[in-house]
């Protein structure tokens, strides 16, 4: 029991995550989440790579990696513009980004019971 005990008290508590700003002026911070999320409003659910391919295609030229865009995913998932879903394809596990409106997608082929 007194193991147990120095066990517990032995661990420290995780530290509280800082909340997520990008490093953007303000008006370049509203055209990149506008212009995301139309990509995302527009192409349905599309994975970190996807959104980075369409990013480019759109030019946005204030967004110059892929790094810079999932901080912006991030935080717009964090205020609550954006969620991310998860997509379980066979044994491994794609994650989404999305907006709130939009519908997951279905699978087709299963029925569903309805007693």
């Amino acid at each position: 029991m007194f193991t147990t005990a120095v066990k517990y008290l032995g661990t420290k508590p995780k530290p509280a995550m800082k909340a997520l700003e990008p490093r953007f002026r303000p008006e370049q911070n509203q055209t990149i989440t506008r212009a995301i999320f139309e990509i995302l409003k527009e192409h349905g659910p599309l994975s970190v790579a996807q959104t980075w391919e369409r990013v480019q295609e759109v030019g946005i030229k204030d967004l110059t990696s892929k790094t810079q865009m999932k901080t912006v995913l991030r935080w717009m998932k964090q205020r609550q513009k954006l969620k991310q879903i998860c997509n379980h394809v066979g044994p491994n596990k794609q994650f989404l980004y999305t907006t709130w409106f939009t519908k997951p997608p279905t699978v087709t082929g299963v029925k569903s019971s309805s007693t």
